[in-house]
């Protein structure tokens, strides 16, 4: 925190964090409201990942072919006209959901680019320290935007609390233009400027290529899984005879869990141990999900969810170790692919997870995500457990900074 850049970059994205997960739960309860349909919420929600399928490989080679810092402050801008936009009263759920998608598409360039940036401004382990501050950061912008947002919602209704959400995003351009300096694009040299589809091809065959970034990228993908009781918040609130609040509380129990299992992991565990508990901990993620067979009670679902974002809290680790392995010039692409996997996993598990609960039950649905999640991040921490010496050497080698 001693870098003034990197406090600039910290409290944007405490900002953005925040606003992105305070627009989730509204917009959610927007649509839940005049729709009453678990499926249609479910869509609604499902629509703040599944963008990143679309844009992911392309939009993130923007990160590497412009200036990062600008890329950053145009992606807010957009999104806060999109996101003021959504909160007028009367619009149909086509134009909501419409919106919503336009919204979330500046997410891919964006978190490429802060996270390619961020590299520049710190490197080495000083890199990792600053990456699990700011994944602590973002785990306490989502407990506030979700916890706060049930509140909020119900005090001033769910179109004024998406509108005014606009404004986090203006408040976090305007703190990236003014508290980090510009710095020429990855690549800035006229002619030679590779092509998006040739960043976007290279990035992907360097991502893949690599059985380390492949194998960290499946673990961080395990969320569209165990993330599952997240996107059926609002159904699981209804059955328990809770609402808008008790949704809240059931979809900020993960952050709530990971950043008491953040803040142990990253700072009383060291480094080798904790690159070695990556797989363990995947398991245990899913591992929580299985007790749905038990019916729980409301409390007993936040308690759970709380236990599987503890777990989760090895996506900070494998998420620092993952950037530093990537050359730099094509590090905002890379990152951004891996991000956008993440999103689209999440979105694709949620819409699952919605149309099945129209078939069968809440308790069927999530104790099946249980069972395939413990399965395959089995799979994953064997794997893991062959390569990640090799990972830890890459990642303890301090990584020269940009020019």
């Amino acid at each position: 925190m001693g870098v003034p850049e990197f406090r600039a970059l910290w409290a944007a994205q405490a900002l953005a964090i925040t606003g992105n997960f305070l627009l989730n739960i509204a917009v959610t309860v927007l649509v839940y409201q005049q729709t009453s349909s678990a499926l249609a919420a479910g869509i609604t929600l499902a629509l703040t990942f599944i963008p990143q399928v679309v844009g992911g490989p392309l939009l993130s080679g923007l990160a590497d072919l412009f200036p990062r810092r600008r890329v950053i402050v145009v992606c807010d801008i957009v999104r806060a006209v999109l996101v003021a936009a959504m909160g007028i009263p009367g619009l149909p759920i086509w134009a909501i959901w419409g919106l919503l998608f336009l919204s979330i598409l500046p997410i891919v360039p964006f978190s490429a680019a802060r996270a390619a940036l961020m590299a520049e401004i710190v490197q080495g382990e000083r890199y990792v320290a600053g990456s699990a501050i700011l994944q602590l950061t973002s785990q306490t912008g989502t407990l506030v935007g979700l916890a706060a947002g049930g509140w909020i919602v119900s005090a001033i209704g769910a179109n004024s609390t998406v509108m005014y959400n606009g404004l986090t995003f203006l408040a976090s351009a305007a703190i990236v233009y003014l508290g980090v300096r510009h710095r020429p694009a990855a690549h800035e040299e006229g002619d030679a400027r590779p092509s998006l589809w040739q960043v976007t091809r290279d990035g992907t065959r360097l991502v893949f290529g690599d059985s380390r970034l492949r194998t960290l990228g499946l673990l961080a993908w395990l969320a569209g899984i165990y993330m599952m009781p997240y996107g059926l918040a609002n159904p699981l609130a209804d059955e328990a005879g809770g609402g808008a609040t008790a949704a809240g509380f059931i979809m900020a129990a993960p952050s709530l869990g990971a950043v008491v299992g953040g803040f142990v992991l990253t700072r009383l565990i060291n480094p080798a141990t904790r690159m070695h508990m990556l797989g363990p901990l995947a398991v245990a993620a899913s591992a929580p999900l299985l007790v749905w067979l038990a019916d729980p009670p409301l409390w007993g679902m936040v308690g759970l969810m709380v236990l599987s974002g503890v777990a989760a809290s090895y996506q900070f680790v494998a998420n620092a170790a993952f950037v530093l392995c990537v050359p730099g010039e094509g590090r905002g692409l890379a990152f951004g692919l891996v991000a956008a996997g993440l999103q689209a996993a999440q979105g694709v598990g949620i819409a699952l997870a919605s149309l099945l609960v129209e078939i069968t039950s809440t308790q069927v649905v999530i104790t099946a995500a249980g069972a395939v999640g413990v399965v395959c991040a089995l799979g994953l921490a064997v794997h893991w457990s062959r390569i990640s010496r090799s990972a830890i050497e890459l990642m303890n080698t301090p990584a020269p900074a940009a020019t």
